[in-house]
């Protein structure tokens, strides 16, 4: 076998991308801190072809050195927006007929392997702070909540390595889309 090199890879043009038709998935981001996890964060939604990210509260927006770094040129791909209230963010993706998912530890959680999307449905998914999570207020406005199972002693993931798992997660069954 032998590894691809980058010219060999197929690779859409930031035109292809923008005209392409986008997975029906949102990422919200409540409050997160990080700037290099808000580049990451573009990244996975520019590989999986999201519809957009929502960046709330203290949530940094391009541009900024630190996303950049490690959004590798995906905020001039992926489309994003910013609102000072991640409540007010929510609001408005239900009204546009997103179901709203909030990824957190909370009672009734469904875990994200038994979770199935509805035909048709889009999504909205909900991470939170890095160390507060998602706020309990929106928490409360969303319409279901999924954990990631964990097995160890942390109980947490970074918020980059949860939007990977959940966004791969939700696409492999979602039809059509792998």
């Amino acid at each position: 076998m032998r590894k691809l090199l980058n010219e060999e890879l197929p690779r859409l043009t930031k035109e292809e991308f923008k005209a392409e038709t986008k997975t029906p998935i949102v990422i919200v981001l409540d409050n997160v801190r990080s700037h290099l996890n808000v580049g990451s964060v573009f990244r996975t939604a520019d590989a999986f072809l999201i519809e957009a990210i929502w960046l709330c509260g203290i949530t940094g927006t391009p541009p900024h050195r630190d996303i950049h770094k490690t959004a590798l040129g995906a905020t001039e791909t992926v489309a994003w927006h910013h609102s000072y209230s991640t409540l007010e963010a929510v609001h408005e993706l239900k009204r546009n007929g997103y179901q709203i998912i909030s990824i957190e530890q909370a009672e009734h959680a469904k875990m994200l392997h038994q979770f199935k999307p509805a035909p048709n449905q889009k999504y909205a998914v909900v991470f939170g702070n890095e160390v507060d999570g998602v706020a309990q207020e929106v928490v409360s406005a969303g319409d279901i909540v999924i954990e990631i199972p964990q097995l160890g002693t942390k109980h947490s993931l970074n918020i980059a390595v949860s939007v990977g798992i959940v966004v791969w997660d939700l696409m492999c069954k979602m039809e059509g889309r792998l």
